[in-house]
């Protein structure tokens, strides 16, 4: 019988938190069934007097809401320790009870928090190969996350700092790697010289959900653009890496962030913002924004969003870039759609039945359900030259359940690729930097949506 593997320990902080309950536990409940053979100690820590008993009773739900009860076999032990983890004196408390080996410290809370309490920390508080989980967003802007990053180096060596980013777990943004390197169809036309538009969208139809401490401060902007949609564009951007590992990957997503800018250093042109009054959205009645609870109709929140971006290299420079992510919508939209240019020259003799048919095909990758859909032009029926569009469609992954089981698996492996590498974290701030002060000067009016629609009219990519 081949041997167990040594225990790792995955200490939360902040264990009682809707992220651990809803996210983090069925994520590791879902990997451990798929991989039965790895042990983790589940350690929980926060300042809620939880029992043993208790937090043992909250894993083994979430594991069962993950369809994983058989995986609680793997977890070594669940003890949950009280504590404060915002300060070094609590936080170094915390760690001396955990089970010796190697060491997961999951910051399950705000920001604020774990940066307050790395900034107390000393390297010698930790224990040898440490991981450092901290979740989004990293900083305020770009001279704080530069900050924080110079406190976490201090800390750790940057392989072991990761900056959680599930999106970069999605089987969808992973597979766009597998379409375009790994299919000779693709990869010759993945460029400027047919890519006539790149577009990645997070529609959802879900509210603010009672988030208005942290939603009403970030917005539309830094809760998904920043934080998440740029480090998508960098994987569709990004150059052939040499291998898939962490150095190649981190560097070639990192160089297309130091190459993208608003498009046509514009940010009054190129965005738009917006924020939604009363209406229904997902079977649901929403009040208007500003009468959700917790809300301050004063700090003029957006809760939909768009920039457009260039990314000037000598593959993507004219490809505008757009980005948009938004709440209370009608319909979920979540894609990456690469639109390709037409043909160069169409024989005379051939029409366009359908819409859209002779203006370019259109990869799909959809992001829930994760699949791929390729839109092309064919000809035939009643006129045999005449265009119809068809879509040619493939079921690629699990959805975003999936994507923290992949950065768990990632983590407590030790494999930094699907991370955020500090460097990047500050590029996002700097490209989002001039619309942030665009807004603050109000030259891009606040507009509304009505919960339920599309959203305002005329939200097109920037003029080309």
């Amino acid at each position: 019988m081949a041997a167990m593997a040594e225990p790792t320990t995955l200490l939360i902080i902040g264990a009682s938190g809707d992220l651990t309950s809803r996210l983090l536990l069925p994520a590791l409940g879902e990997l451990l069934r798929g991989q039965p053979d790895r042990r983790v100690h589940v350690v929980g820590a926060g300042r809620t007097a939880l029992s043993d008993t208790q937090w043992r009773g909250r894993v083994r739900t979430a594991f069962r809401a993950a369809d994983a009860d058989e995986a609680l076999g793997a977890v070594v032990s669940t003890p949950f320790i009280v504590g404060d983890a915002g300060t070094a004196k609590g936080l170094r408390a915390i760690i001396d009870q955990v089970p010796e080996g190697r060491l997961v410290l999951y910051f399950a809370v705000p920001p604020a928090v774990a940066a307050s309490a790395c900034a107390a920390l000393r390297p010698a508080d930790l224990p040898d190969g440490t991981i450092l989980a901290l979740e989004k967003p990293f900083g305020d802007d770009e001279d704080s996350a530069r900050e924080l990053n110079a406190v976490v180096r201090a800390l750790l060596p940057e392989s072991q700092v990761f900056r959680v980013d599930h999106f970069l777990g999605r089987s969808t943004v992973l597979n766009v790697l597998g379409v375009r390197f790994a299919n000779r169809l693709f990869e010759p036309v993945w460029s400027a010289e047919h890519v006539a538009s790149v577009d990645i969208r997070f529609d959802e139809t879900l509210g603010l959900e009672g988030r208005a401490d942290y939603y009403d401060h970030a917005g539309a902007m830094i809760d998904m653009i920043q934080s998440h949609l740029l480090q998508v564009l960098a994987v569709v951007a990004m150059e052939p890496p040499a291998t898939l590992g962490d150095a190649d990957v981190r560097d070639a997503t990192a160089a297309v962030l130091r190459a993208t800018r608003i498009w046509d250093d514009n940010p009054v042109r190129s965005s738009h913002r917006a924020r939604y009054t009363a209406g229904t959205a997902g079977g649901q009645d929403l009040p208007s924004y500003v009468d959700e609870p917790g809300v301050d109709p004063s700090r003029q929140t957006e809760t939909l969003a768009q920039i457009t971006c260039e990314v000037r290299t000598a593959r993507w420079a004219g490809v505008p870039f757009t980005l948009r992510s938004g709440k209370a919508l009608g319909d979920p939209v979540t894609a990456i759609e690469v639109r390709l240019r037409p043909v160069r020259h169409l024989p005379v003799g051939f029409t366009a039945a359908t819409a859209g048919a002779d203006a370019g095909a259109v990869l799909r990758f959809s992001l829930g359900p994760d699949r791929l859909d390729v839109e092309i032009d064919v000809n035939g029926g009643d006129d045999p030259f005449a265009l119809h569009r068809a879509t040619l469609g493939a079921d690629l992954g699990l959805g975003a359940q999936r994507s923290y089981v992949e950065v768990l698996a990632a983590m407590l492996d030790g494999d930094a690729t699907l991370s955020v590498r500090g460097d990047a974290a500050e590029l996002c701030w700097r490209i989002i930097q001039p619309v942030r002060d665009a807004w603050a000067r109000g030259d891009v009016p606040l507009e509304e949506y009505p919960a339920g629609s599309a959203g305002p009219d005329g939200w097109g990519p920037a003029p080309r």
